[in-house]
């Protein structure tokens, strides 16, 4: 079932366990994370960032996902993921995205605080939710995220911004990477503590991959409830298929794809039973 992703998140803040966002590219890695949803009996957030619009036809993609939805037997929401421009979070909420995420982290807080309210204005208008970010994160490896300078969230404005403008849920930076880490991971759980009680509403954490496991699970009961995961996935798919071609020299791509859709479940399997905090 498709659901509004505020849904989904209001019961994990609730029960004290984090969803799942798995950023997508292809049919494949959407049915890999639906597929793994209902093994697990897990609901999961569909993310499709801006930044794959031009490779990616947005209204076929968004009534594909709503109709894998309507089959599932867990709750589906389909998420816009960093958005930049008004254009794009428009287009999505028409095609039916439940939720959309204004990216203003460039931007000094006055101005993130006026660009992201007029955004949720008009989503909420619609009914859909609203993700924001203030602070940013760094660029580790292997990732396809643009650069960001690291600025950790500080509290107070994480609270003056949550209540100025209305968004649904907001991406805390507390020293997590796109992609993966390149040194030894500093995260900030103390800062996160800090940002959990200034604010209601649930928190999110971009940067899941190469988290440790042992941070993600007290990130969680710090007010923790979705976690974007995007790099881990595309190393597995990657390095099956460098190793298929290795051994191989011509078969049927839709061989190939199937057997890359497999290879990437279990990795969406171990963050899913990570995250449900079982």
């Amino acid at each position: 079932m498709l659901v509004n992703t505020k849904e989904i998140l209001q019961r994990a803040q609730q029960e004290k366990y984090a969803v799942a966002a798995f950023n997508v590219y292809n049919l494949e890695t959407v049915q890999a994370a639906v597929r793994v949803a209902e093994q697990e009996n897990q609901p999961v957030i569909i993310a499709l960032g801006e930044r794959y619009f031009p490779t990616v036809d947005v209204e076929g993609f968004a009534a594909f996902v709503q109709a894998l939805a309507a089959k599932s037997s867990v709750p589906i929401a389909l998420h816009l993921d960093h958005a930049y421009e008004k254009e794009s979070i428009i287009r999505a909420i028409r095609c039916g995205f439940t939720s959309v995420m204004f990216d203003g982290s460039n931007y000094d807080l006055e101005e993130n605080i006026r660009l992201t309210k007029e955004i949720t204005e008009i989503a909420h208008m619609a009914g859909v939710s609203v993700e924001a970010e203030i602070g940013s994160l760094a660029k580790g490896d292997f990732s396809d995220e643009e650069e960001g300078d690291g600025t950790l969230t500080d509290p107070q404005s994480a609270k003056d911004f949550v209540n100025a403008t209305g968004v649904d849920f907001l991406a805390a930076a507390i020293g997590t990477v796109h992609g993966m880490y390149k040194g030894e991971p500093k995260i900030d759980l103390a800062l996160l503590e800090q940002i959990q009680q200034a604010v209601t509403v649930p928190l999110v954490l971009h940067g899941g991959s190469g988290t440790p496991d042992e941070i993600i699970k007290q990130a969680i009961q710090l007010g923790i409830c979705k976690v974007n995961v995007n790099t881990e996935v595309s190393m597995a798919a990657v390095s099956y298929l460098q190793n298929y071609f290795d051994d191989k020299t011509m078969v049927h791509l839709s061989t190939v794809m199937a057997e890359t859709q497999q290879a990437m479940e279990p990795v969406m399997t171990k963050f899913v039973r990570l995250f449900a905090n079982k």
